[in-house]
């Protein structure tokens, strides 16, 4: 038999949430792995509000609890979005997780958005504030991130990247 693999996006559903996604990913996997699947994948796309995929190391720990026997990889990391190293630190703590499961696709294609790209590219200034800092006590924690890099062909292009908890956790 041909061995069959899923590659799954972890998209989010009108009205849907980031933490669903993930958990419908979750129970795909498992679904995947009951009808004899070899491998499961997931996509990693940056700063696409419709995708949960971004932070591939991270969904792919949470999948992989979830599972014990399908082998677990990321379809298409691409390295000009990464520092090497922490890839290979992410995918080797998976491997000493999940031993013999983990598959890991690299490229090095830009492969990104002109936000994400400049995101890459600046020195950052960054504020974290939380309700222990004087925050709102109901707004759990936030971050802020805000940059410029020069490009060549557009000059300065400027981006910013706002997070926020609730308190349960959720984005």
């Amino acid at each position: 038999m041909i061995p069959l693999s899923v590659l799954d996006l972890s998209p989010i559903v009108q009205g849907g949430s980031p933490g669903q996604s993930l958990r419908d990913s979750r129970n795909l996997a498992r679904a995947a792995e009951r009808l004899g699947f070899a491998r499961y994948w997931m996509a990693e796309h940056h700063n696409m509000t419709g995708i949960a995929s971004a932070a591939t190391a991270v969904a792919l720990a949470y999948v992989g609890e979830g599972t014990s026997t399908i082998r677990l990889g990321a379809g298409g990391v691409m390295l000009p979005n990464h520092a090497p190293l922490i890839i290979a630190e992410q995918f080797g703590t998976l491997e000493a997780l999940y031993p013999g499961r983990i598959d890991l696709g690299v490229g090095r294609a830009p492969g990104t958005d002109q936000i994400t790209f400049t995101i890459n590219n600046v020195t950052p200034t960054v504020s974290i504030t939380s309700p222990a800092d004087g925050g709102n006590e109901d707004e759990g924690v936030s971050v802020n991130f805000t940059g410029t890099a020069s490009d060549p062909v557009d000059g300065d292009i400027s981006a910013s990247l706002s997070w926020t908890s609730d308190l349960d956790g959720a984005i």
